[in-house]
Formats: C-alpha cells, sequence, structure tokens
C-alpha cells in the first residue's frame, strides 16, 4: 500500500493515509471525480428525487385505497343477508354490549357424496345447529358462551316452515329448534332461555368451514393425550398438529371421546375457532392477497347473516374471537347441572338455573363474569 504526502503536514514529514480511502477536508470525504456529486447530489437532483417518491408513494397509497374499497364494495354484496331479526317475536329487551349468536351448522349444502363420504358428515337432509355459541363483547372484554346442542331447553310455539302447522311451546333439545324452524326459531329459543337479546346472527356450515380453514393453511392445535373416533374420524397422537379441513372438521364434531362428552366438545370448539381467528388476523394472511382472497371468498360463499350485519361487524366479531386467544376474554360453558339426563328425546344436558341465570344477568347488564 503506498503513502501520500500531505501538503499541508508540519515538518513535510509524510502521513500514512492509505490510498483508495477518501481524505477528509474539514470533516467531509473529498472523493475524486466531483462531477458525479454536483450531478447527483445537487439541490435540483435532490428536489427531483423527493417528487419521484412522493408521487410514488401517493400513487400506491392511491391504488391500496381504490383497490380495498373495490374489495370491499365486492364482499359486502356477497354476504348472504337472509337472516331478519326484525321478524322475530317476544323478544327480551335491549341489554349492554352487543351478543353475537354464532351457528355451526351440520347442513350438507354444498357438498358432493365423495365429500360427504371423505368429511364423515352422514347422508341425513336439512341441517340442525352442530354447535351453538354466544360471544358477548362489552367494557370488560369479550365472553364465548357455549350453548351445548342437547341443552334441555324450552322451545317456543311456532309455525313450521313448509307445512302451516302450529307447535305449541314444549321441552326440547337445542338443536331441534334450529332444525323446526331454522335460525328464526333457534333466536327465538336462545332469547327465551337466556334472557339476552341476539343483536347479530352468523352461520357456517360444514363445506364453509373445511374450506375457510383450508384458505388459511391450516391450524395448529395441541392435545393432551391420543385421539382416535370413528364415528368423526378423528386420529390423533399426543402433541400439536396442523389441522386442515377434514381433520379440523373432525377435531371440532369429536365428542365420544371426550370425558364430558358435549361440554368438552364445545370447549374444543371455542379453542379451535378463536385460534383461527387469531390466524386469520395475522399478517401473513391479511397482507397476502393469494391467501386473504380464497379465505375471503370461502367464508362469503358460506356464511348467512342477519340484515344488519356487514363486514364491519364481521370484523369486530373476528377482532372479538381474537381477544379470547390473546388473554382479554373468556371461553366458559353455560354452568350446567348435569350431563346424560335421560329425557323424552333422549340424553340431555341440563342446565344450573341458579348459576346459569346469574351468568346471564352478568352478561345482560354487560359486568365482569364471575360465574
Amino acid at each position: 500500500m503506498t503513502q501520500e504526502r500531505l501538503p499541508n503536514t508540519p515538518s513535510g514529514h509524510a502521513s500514512p493515509v492509505p490510498t483508495g480511502i477518501p481524505h477528509q477536508r474539514h470533516g467531509r470525504p473529498r472523493y475524486g471525480g466531483g462531477g458525479n456529486r454536483r450531478r447527483h447530489g445537487s439541490p435540483k437532483a435532490r428536489s427531483r428525487l423527493r417528487r419521484w417518491v412522493t408521487r410514488t408513494m401517493l400513487l400506491l397509497v392511491l391504488a391500496l385505497i381504490v383497490t380495498s374499497a373495490g374489495t370491499y364494495l365486492w364482499a359486502d354484496s356477497r354476504l348472504n343477508r337472509e337472516v331478519d331479526l326484525g321478524r322475530v317475536s317476544d323478544r327480551p329487551p335491549q341489554g349492554r354490549g352487543t351478543n353475537y349468536l354464532i351457528v355451526g351448522s351440520d347442513s350438507r349444502a354444498g357438498l358432493s357424496d365423495r365429500a360427504r363420504r371423505d368429511l364423515r358428515t352422514g347422508s341425513a337432509d336439512g341441517g340442525r345447529a352442530d354447535s351453538v355459541m354466544l360471544l358477548h363483547t362489552g367494557r370488560h372484554g369479550t365472553t364465548m358462551m357455549s350453548l351445548p346442542r342437547d341443552s334441555w331447553v324450552t322451545v317456543p310455539s311456532f309455525i313450521r316452515p313448509g307445512t302451516g302447522k302450529r307447535y305449541p311451546a314444549e321441552r326440547n333439545k337445542l338443536n331441534a329448534a334450529y332444525a323446526f324452524g331454522g335460525p328464526d326459531l333457534l333466536v327465538r329459543t336462545v332469547e327465551r332461555n337466556t334472557g339476552l337479546r341476539v343483536d347479530h346472527y352468523v352461520e357456517i356450515g360444514f363445506g364453509g368451514f373445511v374450506a375457510v380453514v383450508n384458505a388459511v393453511g391450516g391450524v395448529d392445535m395441541c392435545v393432551g393425550r391420543d385421539i382416535k373416533d370413528e364415528k368423526s374420524g378423528l386420529d390423533l397422537k399426543k402433541g400439536c398438529h396442523t389441522l386442515h379441513g377434514s381433520k379440523a372438521l373432525a377435531f371440532v364434531r369429536e365428542r365420544h371421546q371426550e370425558a364430558e362428552g358435549d361440554l368438552d366438545r364445545a370447549r374444543n370448539q371455542q379453542r379451535f375457532l378463536s385460534v383461527l381467528a387469531h390466524k386469520a388476523a395475522t399478517p401473513g394472511i391479511v397482507l397476502n392477497p393469494t391467501t386473504l382472497c380464497p379465505a375471503v371468498k370461502a367464508a362469503l360463499d358460506t356464511l348467512i347473516v342477519d340484515k344488519d350485519m356487514g363486514l364491519w361487524n364481521l370484523a369486530s366479531l373476528l377482532r372479538a374471537m381474537r381477544n379470547v386467544t390473546g388473554g382479554n376474554g373468556r371461553q366458559i360453558n353455560v354452568p350446567v347441572s348435569g350431563l346424560g339426563i335421560p329425557t323424552s328425546k333422549g340424553s340431555a344436558v341440563k342446565w344450573d338455573v341458579t348459576r346459569a341465570a346469574k351468568l346471564f344477568a352478568e352478561l345482560r347488564n354487560d359486568q365482569p363474569v364471575r360465574t
């Protein structure tokens, strides 16, 4: 490496400055070929660069706004708002906070014969409420409460669709209300037995559930023991797994290997839906069009909501479910006093009347849940 003599060095001795490294004068580097610096670093050049960057950013933001607005309008127009809560009769008064009735139906609509076999859904026509949850949001966070489908409740009097025949109020299982009168009767039954007013209704069938889970790339779940259930088709070893469509459906439906049957299944359903909502809201899904678009389409193709439900309400529901996973909320079952209670309609789940009434009052008044 050669050395240069600096002209201003006292005594004229050489100063060991390696060649190839810019010299320093007044704290600034001195480069050879100053023309390039003047050409690219001049005030005019910097001003042109700033204008170009500003215009580019504005165009990108404008494109994002236009795309988001277009996607929002498209998605909002695709919502199936066939449930009219305004027509539901004998409703309890409006409470505080917001209540969402979330229903997973065992409807096989849209499933081919092969899909029914692969998913082990059976071949029954019509549909029943396979899972029923009431999600409350308010000042004290989110409470996700499962109502076991075999709950022994009072089904209000109703006129059966298709036949026009009137049926008196009777004691029956909760999921029978959906089978007899669809969403309207299910809402009336939930409201009659809880005293809570349902503000929004959201339903998804087997096919839609599988499509949404697959669209987000599966959901990670951990189990504390081996599970093998021939009826649902679930076969899991102890540990953590990524559950895709068919296994995810088997997981949320499985109850025959659970100690408390419907109650344990309800807990699994809550846990799964909370994790699914959390994953659907992650940047890897929301900011990736190749993942987001199929997930949104899968949901919109199968969701049934009430007439007052919009995408904003769905987003609020998603955030509330995600909050449960994040610790800002609770996952509970309605208090029960007995499982497998013999009834005229087969074995059922009996609610603990006193504890359940206290819980419903806390939710209705938007108080902290202590039950």
